[in-house]
């Protein structure tokens, strides 16, 4: 039996002779917090619908708790869809224990749970209206509730931050987080890189289709060089110093006419130390030295535009 809550193994998906998912494998670890990334058709939405047996792949296995997913493991799952479907006649009470029922919990329960999740998000008020008359923000709180009010082990969460405000954005990230202590596994996508760098324990990278990175944050932030911002006299270009230590250096705008300012990029392998303390072995006399924090908006971009050049170059 898999040790995975949910395992791809080599998936292939296409629609209409266009390959939407190719030879894709994932394993999702209990209890944990994966972030599931990748631009717009990279394949997320339907390898999460492979996965929740909702789509059949062209090829591969899927494995959900360890079977291949049935009515009894899809009890244990809450599945917020990209596509957000409420009814909107119903009243929000109603609508969220309808969810909860339909995946086998009593109405009491239901009811109990649905109650304490409305006032946690702020909607208390909101019981018996209808959920046409909630903004779209709310109706995004609604059904993230319906999606987690049968407190499920396994959670997906596709662009769950869509639609939600600064403070309901925060609010979400501490709901997942205390999902996480309570021992749920989390899958969320997300097109937002700062939500995934401050919640995720891994996160999975796709690119047309295929995985480019699957790692943690730590891993996932050594796939770009290490950077420094250092500040010479005016008119000395720090390049022939450093050498090999660097892979690029572009010069900036400085607010003094005595100082010149430059963005350096280090080798793979280079710390910023390496950088400082060559500086100082051969006198260069530095007036700053400010190291750059890596972030993973800028692993999305290098690796996704990697792989996109890489497409290009073999056409």
């Amino acid at each position: 039996m898999s040790k995975s809550i949910l395992s791809l193994s080599d998936i292939s998906k296409s629609y209409g002779g266009k390959r939407a998912v190719s030879n894709l494998n994932l394993e999702v670890p209990p209890n944990s917090i994966t972030g599931f990334l990748g631009p717009n058709g990279a394949g997320k939405s339907t390898s999460i619908r492979i996965g929740l047996g909702i789509l059949q792949p062209d090829a591969g296995e899927v494995l959900l708790f360890g079977e291949r997913p049935n009515y009894k493991s899809l009890d244990r799952v809450g599945f917020l869809p990209e596509e957000r479907g409420l009814y909107r006649k119903m009243k929000v009470l109603q609508v969220i224990m309808h969810f909860a029922r339909l995946k086998g919990m009593k109405a009491a329960t239901a009811k109990k749970h649905a109650l304490f999740l409305l006032e946690k998000f702020g909607l208390s008020d909101a019981c018996n209206k209808k959920v046409r008359e909630m903004s779209k923000g709310m109706a995004q709180k609604i059904q993230i509730i319906a999606a987690i009010v049968h407190q499920p082990e396994f959670v997906i969460l596709d662009e769950p931050f869509s639609g939600l405000d600064p403070v309901n954005q925060q609010n979400l990230e501490d709901m997942i987080r205390e999902l996480a202590q309570q021992g749920t596994t989390v899958l969320f996508s997300t097109h937002v890189m700062e939500h995934a760098e401050r919640l995720c324990d891994r996160i999975i990278l796709l690119s047309r289709g295929r995985k480019i990175f699957d790692g943690d944050v730590k891993q996932a932030l050594t796939t770009i060089p290490n950077k420094v911002i250092l500040g010479t006299d005016a008119g000395i270009n720090p390049a022939k110093i450093l050498g090999k230590l660097i892979s690029s250096i572009q010069p900036l705008e400085s607010d003094r006419a005595s100082v010149s300012r430059w963005s350096v990029d280090l080798s793979k392998n280079t710390d910023v130390q390496d950088v400082l303390r060559t500086c100082v072995e051969q006198g260069l006399a530095l007036r700053s030295f400010e190291p750059t924090r890596r972030h993973l908006h800028e692993v999305f971009v290098n690796l996704v535009g990697a792989d996109v050049m890489s497409e290009g170059a073999s056409q």
